[in-house]
């Protein structure tokens, strides 16, 4: 049985001898190569995913790829090292991959700005809209500058020189931070459904964001400039994260030939006996079935009062009608409210708080009265007070210095007027 023979040192040239550390190093480094990449696109390979919405499918095509492109050019780099010199290709191998590595670490990733112009128009607010949307595919940060008088920046170089461009990418805005305004802006923040309206609408841009590291923050942010609770914005990101898109319109259900199809329906009240409204709802049975007992008391309250739209109804036809002062020994005082509604829900409402027994065994007196009262008032002052602390959460107290501390000092009024009811709330009950 023959054994192939060994090499022995003597048979091996004394110049390779001499360099064979050199060879070492050489195979070192190329190796130290392959497995740093294979390395690099290991640790990317969370954050891709996360960033570009990457199913377990789709990250397992990104590593096959990465070694069918390996694999490929293997062979082909190594037939053409065979032909044309190893050492040559080795070299420019490891100069590409240097020069890579340092375009990807201090060139590609330098956390620069794109800056976008826009015109403040319809079509403008679109295109953020669509930038906003692709957001995600730049590693710098994105920003909006809006040039007042709709020039672009070449125009406005051309116009009003250099000095005009630095101050307007000065002025630039966070590209979210744009698109959430332009949301606001279509809607009244200063009533609460125009809040809670322009909220759902911001929370669907939210939650359509794919890094959820960001959601959190954007949260907080929307709610400052809705002046509306963190807590009430995170959940109505979570809702339009669950909600499903309805993009496309509904298809319409044929109606029969001859049958023109049924009116919209107007939406539905809230429940006259919801506790919401219970305070109302006392008050005005007082005002119906004792105008006597109310005295001027009742003077102090308004229109602005109540909140549910029958119980404003009615008192409005208390006001028509002189005040409850003029009920006073009347026993036609119900009858007579009933023919001034204004629609069978403010007649229906009447006719149950003129029969409806009050929460007290008792003949109300004055006290019971002014407490009610107290107490209906106080509940205007919270809702002041939250409107207030709405705008005050939206102002800037740099910019806007003058009316921030107009609306605090206004806050703190409030506040004060708020607690002295609730004392005379208290001290009358």
């Amino acid at each position: 049985m023959s054994h192939p023979a060994s090499v022995r040192d003597d048979e091996i040239p004394a110049q390779v001898y001499a360099r064979r550390w050199y060879i070492l190093g050489v195979l070192c480094t190329s190796l130290l190569v392959i497995v740093l990449a294979n390395t690099s696109m290991n640790v990317a390979l969370p954050t891709m995913a996360r960033e570009l919405g990457l199913s377990t499918s789709a990250q397992q095509w990104v590593v096959d790829a990465y070694a069918l492109v390996f694999a490929g050019l293997l062979f082909t780099t190594g037939t053409l090292g065979d032909r044309f010199g190893r050492k040559g290709f080795l070299q420019a191998g490891l100069v590409l991959f240097g020069l890579g590595s340092v375009f990807a670490t201090f060139i590609a990733d330098t956390g620069g700005e794109v800056i976008f112009t826009f015109d403040g128009d319809a079509a403008g607010q679109k295109a953020a809209l669509r930038a906003f949307s692709g957001d995600q595919n730049f590693v710098s940060q994105t920003y909006v500058a809006v040039e007042p008088g709709g020039l672009d920046p070449c125009d406005l170089r051309l116009q009003q020189g250099d000095g005009a461009v630095r101050e307007l990418v000065a002025r630039r805005v966070p590209l979210y931070r744009f698109v959430l305004g332009n949301v606001a802006s279509r809607y009244d923040l200063d009533r609460a459904d125009g809040r809670i309206d322009a909220l759902r609408e911001a929370a669907k841009l939210v939650s359509s964001i794919r890094d959820k590291s960001k959601v959190e923050a954007f949260s907080r942010e929307l709610a400052q400039m809705l002046g509306v609770d963190v807590e009430e914005a995170r959940a109505e990101v979570r809702r339009a994260a669950g909600r499903p898109r309805t993009d496309a319109r509904p298809a319409r259900s044929a109606s029969p030939a001859g049958n023109p199809s049924p009116a919209r329906q107007a939406p539905s009240l809230p429940d006259l006996r919801d506790p919401r409204f219970s305070i109302e709802r006392e008050t005005l049975k007082l005002v119906v079935q004792f105008p006597g007992s109310v005295g001027a008391g009742i003077r102090e309250v308004g229109v602005n009062d109540f909140t549910h739209p029958t119980y404003r109804s009615v008192w409005e036809v208390v006001q028509g009608l002189g005040g409850p002062a003029h009920g006073v020994g009347d026993p036609n005082w119900t009858a007579r409210l009933q023919d001034a509604a204004p629609d069978d829900a403010a007649s229906a409402a009447i006719s149950a708080l003129g029969v409806e027994q009050l929460l007290t065994a008792k003949e109300p007196d004055a006290s019971y009265v002014a407490a009610h009262v107290y107490r209906l008032q106080e509940l205007t002052a919270m809702r002041r007070i939250a409107e207030v602390k709405s705008r005050l959460q939206r102002t800037n107290p740099v910019d806007q210095a003058v009316d921030y501390n107009r609306m605090f000092g206004e806050l703190v009024a409030l506040e004060q007027h708020r607690r002295n009811l609730r004392e005379l709330a208290v001290g009358s009950s």
